[in-house]
């Protein structure tokens, strides 16, 4: 990759990025409150569970073709791998905190960016066409910049694990040591998860993970809760 792509992908990957992320937990919070993760153990165990089973089929499927479909001037195909992505997602929390991610990462990408393809798109959202799912314009945003579809994979993983670290920290006693052994003890995972999405197109999309949607669903009519998701 150029210089100019990979600084893009660094910036992207930065928890300074303003895109709301730090007040989701994806279901994080009620795993907890039903003290089903109560150590760093349980919570790697989950991570890793979310990786495989969400992350890896769902929303890194969704990338690749998003981010195939941008570099090739392709915006049918892009809100396709958008609508694909909201259909597969259960947890009504989980599609709208992807989406309001992912709306402020494309109105940040339209504001930096003269790109034809991003404000096409973005009237494609706010038509309605299309959700406008984090993953779905972050694909977008990396096809443009240049980032390798890999490299695009990875970061995607990476602000997943840190962000629920991030949260993880708010909601259990997980010192910043803790956080950083998980993270690299997850390198594996995510790099699993990144090659095994390469074999999915769009109508193989399919995450599993029934107890985190089972959870997801219970956090919805939570009477006191922390985090958006």
């Amino acid at each position: 990759m150029s210089d100019a792509a990979t600084l893009e992908s660094f910036r992207l990957a930065d928890s300074f990025l303003p895109v709301g992320t730090y007040t989701v937990s994806y279901g994080l919070e009620q795993f907890i409150q039903d003290d089903r993760v109560e150590d760093a153990t349980d919570l790697e165990a989950l991570l890793s569970t979310y990786l495989r089973r969400q992350v890896g089929p769902a929303e890194l499927v969704a990338l690749r073709a998003a981010h195939a479909a941008a570099s090739g001037g392709d915006l049918d195909e892009v809100c396709r791998a958008d609508r694909r992505l909201s259909a597969v997602t259960l947890a009504a929390e989980f599609r709208e905190s992807a989406q309001q991610s992912g709306d402020r990462l494309l109105s940040l990408q339209t504001e930096l960016r003269d790109e034809a393809m991003l404000d096409r798109y973005a009237e494609r959202v706010d038509a309605d066409d299309a959700p406008g799912n984090y993953a779905v314009v972050l694909g977008v945003a990396t096809g443009l910049a240049g980032v390798a579809v890999r490299e695009a994979c990875l970061l995607c993983c990476h602000g997943f694990v840190t962000g629920l670290l991030g949260a993880a920290q708010r909601l259990l006693s997980l010192g910043h040591t803790d956080a950083q052994r998980i993270l690299d003890d997850l390198q594996p995972v995510m790099t699993a998860a990144v090659v095994e999405s390469a074999d999915r197109g769009l109508d193989e999309m399919a995450p599993f993970a029934p107890l985190v949607d089972v959870l997801a669903a219970d956090h919805e009519r939570a009477e006191r809760r922390l985090f958006a998701s």
